[in-house]
């Protein structure tokens, strides 16, 4: 059974319970798949939050399984900058890291932005509208 890495997307339209993304997080886990997040969601969604959100906020990163970044992982999101910097891509370093993060955890990433992740050996969740 496969388990998710969140993008962060996905993690701020759960807790505004938008596009159905609450949902469909649920379901997953009935179905009994794996939610996970990385450092670079929890700083996104933190950088963004109102105070009154921080209680709810930290309950459901909290309820994600956590996925430091290692060495190995900064090392393949290095890489992946450079590489698609070659071909005339620009990744940002967070795009990066979390996909090196999906990657290296062979887990499935769960995003709207599809296009920012364009790696082959990434495994993306096609999310309904």
């Amino acid at each position: 059974m496969p388990s998710y890495l969140l993008d962060t997307t996905v993690i701020i339209d759960a807790l505004n319970d938008r596009q159905n993304r609450k949902l469909l997080l649920l379901d997953l886990l009935k179905q009994g798949h794996l939610l996970g997040c990385c450092p670079i969601n929890v700083t996104e969604v933190y950088a963004g939050l109102r105070p009154r959100e921080e209680a709810t906020t930290e309950e459901f990163l909290q309820s994600l399984q956590y996925y430091q970044i290692t060495w190995p992982i900064a090392r393949l999101a290095g890489l992946f900058k450079r590489e698609y910097r070659r071909k005339g891509k620009t990744l940002t370093v967070s795009d990066a890291i979390i996909a090196a993060v999906a990657i290296h955890h062979k887990l499935t990433l769960l995003t709207d932005n599809v296009r920012d992740f364009p790696m082959k050996e990434l495994a993306i969740y096609p999310l309904p509208v």
